[in-house]
């Protein structure tokens, strides 16, 4: 079996892969500072929210085998939503310039994989301090997510052989999930963040000809 086939066969590889996807590119966001921050921060996750339930209702309603290839499109198209989401709200408090990667890992997955991500953005008091983390430390974190979610994934696969009772609870819970990440999203956007730089590298003495 090739590498691909073999990431394919995979629940967990094709999660890391399509994670480190997602955060690859930070989404474009119009949302700029506005006075009223609070009522428009609830209006962007409730959208949010509601589309997620949508769409993750949506790709559940085939029952039986059908259901269970499903689950990682569904999981991705949930992903992007609330990845814009976040986006659009580091854009109302004025936060576009400086989110990373770190911080998108951070947000949407801290509600479900909370051990994954907890050396990447640590609260310090009323700020939150954003490891500058290393290509290699974010795929880590991601590979940890993939086995959680894929974990969680059997019973969500369940669920999948009760046709539209399924299909309810599935949306249902991105619904949920998705106002947990906005509310992540929304705690630590309010908040100062500092972004933690990598030490300087050593300064080297040069020895000038005489």
């Amino acid at each position: 079996m090739s590498q691909k086939q073999e990431s394919d066969a995979d629940p967990s590889r094709r999660l890391t892969h399509a994670i480190l996807e997602l955060i690859g590119r930070i989404p474009e966001t119009h949302e700029v500072p506005v006075t009223e921050k609070e009522a428009r921060a609830r209006q962007i996750a409730n959208t949010a929210a509601a589309k997620a339930a949508t769409t993750a209702g949506a790709l559940a309603l085939p029952p039986g085998p059908l259901g269970w290839l499903t689950i990682i499109p569904e999981l991705l198209a949930v992903w992007r939503i609330q990845g814009q989401m976040v986006a659009d709200l580091a854009g109302l408090y004025g936060k576009t310039a400086s989110l990373s990667q770190s911080q998108m890992l951070y947000c949407i997955f801290r509600h479900g994989a909370a051990m994954a991500v907890r050396d990447l953005v640590v609260r310090v008091g009323d700020r939150y301090l954003v490891k500058q983390a290393t290509q290699q430390a974010l795929q880590l974190a991601a590979q940890k997510i993939g086995i959680k979610l894929t974990q969680k994934g059997i019973a969500r696969g369940i669920a999948r052989w009760l046709p539209f009772v399924g299909a309810v609870g599935v949306g249902g819970y991105a619904y949920y999930d998705t106002a947990q990440v906005a509310k992540t999203a929304i705690e630590m956007f309010q908040k100062d963040i500092e972004h933690d730089l990598p030490p300087p590298l050593p300064t080297q003495t040069i020895d000038l000809p005489s």
